[in-house]
């Protein structure tokens, strides 16, 4: 061997070397890891979703007849008060007589014309059996006190009386009813396009409900329009709610007086607001990924001073905070430091340059951080991202970023 070391001391050396490098790569490394210290902080859970504000009360003013709508001057954000005249459309005017239509109006007109004249003189004869039966009443009354007539004589008197100024009464209806007839067809042959009358037609005044602000001009130029058409929206931007909608899973979570924080709305500071309505109806949305998704919407109110959001208006972007659950001193943990063991949640804690394995009872997540109930205390290490090199009991290393 000594010969061997003397005749090739260099392969001899070669040979060691190689040995060396061999035990020292196949030589257990501690794993590079990354620690975290477990601590007492305030823990917030929240539903975070994007959302409007709204007006309140928001008021469609629509076309009450069919006519020409005239320009409307008012833009939108204009000021309005109460009862103001907002535009005016004009009636349509009525159609041009053909001569047999004007023949049949004609001809109503005569004949409301001699039905009128024959309710009036069933009106007179009708007046005239009044008076015959109260002067007959009046002439037996006496004769009723006397005991010259029997009771039924006179009750029957009193009968006809009645019957009698029933009749009169309905005749004078009829009266009204003709009259109504009458003008009603006068007004057909009257008012035609082809008369000068038609130029003349009254224009029927558009006034607002309320005061607040023009929001919508739905028909800015003069033109026709027909009954029930939008013509414009006014309501009172100084009344605003925020509607937000999550999904139905969140929903259920959300209580009516629950705390809610509306921020990236513009202002340097977040709104506060609670929630006043969740509604009872959820709707289809499609999501960005073109998921199908279950959505409800959150009704909320501002809480924070109007000075503060005044500068807010109607359909104006805001992100919603929903505080589910807040405590000030809570033992939480990185959510990335946590992984599943068994039926629970376990982390991986520091213990003289090992990795050990330690079983904790998880409370409440936000998604970045969690909530210890027991299992580790305040101040202790803990891996954070531990990775599959990582086992219980294995050396471990802090790793160590180069500035």
């Amino acid at each position: 061997m000594r010969t061997m070391l003397q005749k090739h001391p260099v392969i001899i050396l070669f040979v060691v070397l190689i040995l060396g490098l061999l035990i020292w790569g196949f030589w257990p490394q501690p794993a590079l890891i990354e620690t975290v210290a477990v601590r007492r902080a305030p823990l917030t859970i929240t539903i975070e979703e994007e959302g409007r504000t709204r007006v309140i009360d928001r008021y469609v003013i629509s076309a009450p007849v069919d006519g020409v709508a005239c320009r409307v001057e008012l833009n939108v954000g204009d000021p309005v008060e109460q009862h103001q005249d907002l535009l005016g459309i004009t009636p349509l005017a009525s159609q041009v007589l053909d001569p047999r239509r004007r023949a049949e109006a004609e001809a109503r007109v005569a004949a409301a014309g001699s039905a009128l004249d024959a309710s009036k003189e069933q009106a007179r004869a009708a007046a005239a059996a009044e008076k015959l039966a109260n002067n007959e009443l009046k002439r037996l009354a006496p004769l009723m006190a006397k005991g010259v007539i029997s009771h039924e004589t006179f009750e029957q008197a009193e009968t006809r009386l009645q019957t009698s100024t029933a009749v009169r009464r309905s005749a004078d209806f009829n009266v009204e009813v003709a009259r109504y007839e009458l003008e009603a067809a006068r007004t057909a042959l009257r008012y035609s396009a082809a008369t000068s009358d038609s130029a003349t037609a009254e224009r029927v005044p558009i006034r607002s409900p309320v005061s607040g602000r023009i929001l919508k001009v739905a028909h800015e130029c003069e033109g026709p329009v027909r009954t029930g058409d939008p013509l414009l929206e006014v309501g009172d931007p100084s009344a605003l709610e925020i509607e937000v909608d999550v999904l139905s899973a969140d929903a259920v979570k959300i209580k009516p007086g629950m705390k809610v924080l509306l921020e990236r709305w513009g202002g340097e500071h977040p709104l506060e607001g609670t929630v006043r309505i969740i509604e009872p109806v959820g709707f289809t949305k499609i999501s960005a990924l073109g998921v199908e998704e279950q959505r409800v919407l959150i009704i909320s109110d501002f809480t924070s001073p109007a000075e503060q959001w005044q500068r807010l208006g109607d359909s104006y972007r805001v992100e919603a905070r929903f505080i589910l659950w807040h405590q000030e001193d809570v033992l939480q943990v990185p959510a990335s430091s946590l992984f599943r063991y068994k039926n629970g949640w376990a982390v991986f804690a520091m213990e003289n340059h090992r990795a050990r394995l330690q079983v904790v009872k998880v409370g409440q997540r936000n998604g970045l951080v969690a909530q210890i109930i027991e299992g580790v205390t305040a101040g202790e290490a803990v891996i954070n991202h531990p990775s599959d090199e990582v086992e219980d009991g294995k050396r471990v290393t802090v790793r160590t970023l180069k500035p």
